[in-house]
């Protein structure tokens, strides 16, 4: 397979740099060749979604709602090629690939039903004889940049509230995602989604995002990727007044207190830590216990984490597959050094297959490390936690609290008392006790505090107030 562009209803292969993609779990397995585009193509998918606006928004909400539906319909109808696909070219398990394009599917048929929801309100006046209302109305064209780590779900929970509520669209993919992203633009075509209503344009951050987000005229930016990299972002756009959401980094925390159920506790650490091999903005990389329950729960974690299948994500019964990439595995890698030379490794992994066959990282928890330490401090991106014992609750909690992050924490613990604490206490976006820290429900708001987020959510209702704006209308009879 080879990826392509797609800008105003026409596909065609970009002429700039091209790569071929190995497949994470077997690097002698080659899965396509993915064309990265120039800038220019940017300007052009812009002037696309730019001629396509005022017809996609002139649609009534059901109809647009309509093409949501549909393009869900063929999406769970190509559950094993989009997943198989995915999984080969970003190295996720297809276990989880496969929940994950659900989840995609139900996003779509989630947004597609907004199209015929109230989207305003009347307000009195203080006038006799006066109607006054607010109604939401679209941005215009907006910008959607999406990570390689879900590159299913991702683009589809900025595309789906993006269109129901009437904008165009222009998206860049992560590259190492862009076989994934042609297969769903080819979706998207037979569905018979209008011309340049979305917008497929392969290419780097450093090229093409930057194009999109400094020079190409759109109306509004939703990125998901690194602090660094949105903080760039987020300061392009504000300085050109065009309207922005940044998902960022994770440092989350799973604290454990001594009356903790650990038979609950410890297969929800582990999904945690070390599904997707650790590569989610919400993965468990610090654990916080209270010292009484410290012994018997590092006893589990140890045997459990040996236990877990590291192998080909295209195995079933793999638990762990491979990080996606190259420079990935070699990030993690030195954390992983960082851990034996600075450390005490408590669990470690094992694999099924040649673990040089591919990019593969052992799961990985370190204990005897300081709070300021990078491992605990550092967002990861792996299958590493570190584990650190506190005396109390409150010890606990000052610590989660203890970084520049503020996505996501959970607590286990039996007390009443203190899960209500805690949900008040943790400074994060999403808090969530006898839970694990990774996932939360398509339907409810996503994002965090602090540096994890531009402080706008995606998901649920939050998205349709990204995607639009408010109209006040008032008319005297």
């Amino acid at each position: 397979m080879e990826s392509k562009n797609w800008i105003g209803g026409e596909w065609f292969v970009p002429h700039g740099e091209e790569f071929i993609v190995r497949n994470p779990s077997e690097m002698s397995h080659e899965v396509g060749v993915v064309h990265l585009s120039p800038a220019s193509d940017v300007f052009r998918a812009a002037q696309a979604a730019r001629r396509s606006l005022p017809a996609w928004a002139s649609l009534t909400g059901a109809k647009r709602g309509e093409y949501l539906y549909k393009i869900a319909i063929l999406l769970e109808q190509h559950i094993d090629e989009v997943a198989n696909l995915a999984s080969s070219e970003m190295g996720k398990p297809i276990s989880e690939l496969r929940g994950e394009v659900m989840r995609g599917v139900h996003l779509l048929k989630y947004y597609a039903a907004e199209g015929v929801r109230s989207n305003g309100d009347v307000i009195p006046s203080n006038e006799c004889d006066v109607l006054q209302y607010s109604v939401r109305v679209p941005l215009g064209v907006v910008g959607i940049i999406t990570p390689w780590n879900f590159p299913v779900a991702i683009p589809i929970w900025k595309l789906a509230p993006a269109l129901i509520c009437g904008n165009t669209v222009i998206w860049k993919p992560a590259e190492n995602a862009s076989l994934t992203a042609t297969l769903l633009a080819e979706l998207f075509v037979e569905a018979e989604l209008p011309a340049g209503v979305v917008n497929v344009v392969m290419g780097r951050g450093s090229d093409v995002g930057d194009a999109l987000v400094s020079q190409a005229i759109v109306d509004a930016i939703s990125f998901t990727g690194s602090t660094s990299i949105g903080r760039q972002i987020a300061v392009k756009c504000a300085d050109r007044n065009v309207k922005f959401q940044t998902e960022m980094g994770g440092k989350n925390a799973a604290i454990v207190l001594d009356d903790a159920d650990l038979v609950k506790a410890v297969p929800a650490i582990l999904s945690g830590a070390f599904r997707s091999a650790g590569q989610k903005c919400t993965a468990t990389s610090r654990l916080i216990v209270q010292q009484g329950v410290a012994p018997a729960l590092i006893k589990e974690i140890t045997k459990a984490v040996a236990e877990l299948a590291v192998g080909h994500a295209l195995d079933a019964t793999t638990y762990t597959g491979p990080v996606a990439s190259q420079a990935q595995y070699q990030k993690v890698l030195s954390y992983v050094n960082l851990a034996n030379t600075d450390g005490t490794i408590v669990a470690q992994g094992r694999s099924k297959v040649d673990p040089y066959s591919g990019f593969y990282v052992m799961p990985t928890v370190v204990s005897d490390i300081d709070a300021d330490h990078a491992l605990v401090q550092e967002e990861i991106f792996g299958p590493v936690t570190t584990l650190l014992t506190v005396p109390d609750y409150d010890a606990a909690v000052e610590l989660c609290n203890r970084t520049l992050y503020g996505l996501s924490a959970s607590l286990f613990t039996r007390d009443l008392s203190h899960a209500l604490s805690f949900l008040n206490d943790v400074s994060a976006g999403m808090v969530r006790v006898n839970q694990e820290t990774a996932g939360v429900e398509y339907q409810a708001p996503f994002g965090g505090m602090k540096q994890s987020s531009s402080h706008i959510r995606e998901q649920g209702q939050a998205a349709l107030t990204f995607y639009s704006q408010v109209k006040t209308c008032a008319i005297a009879y």
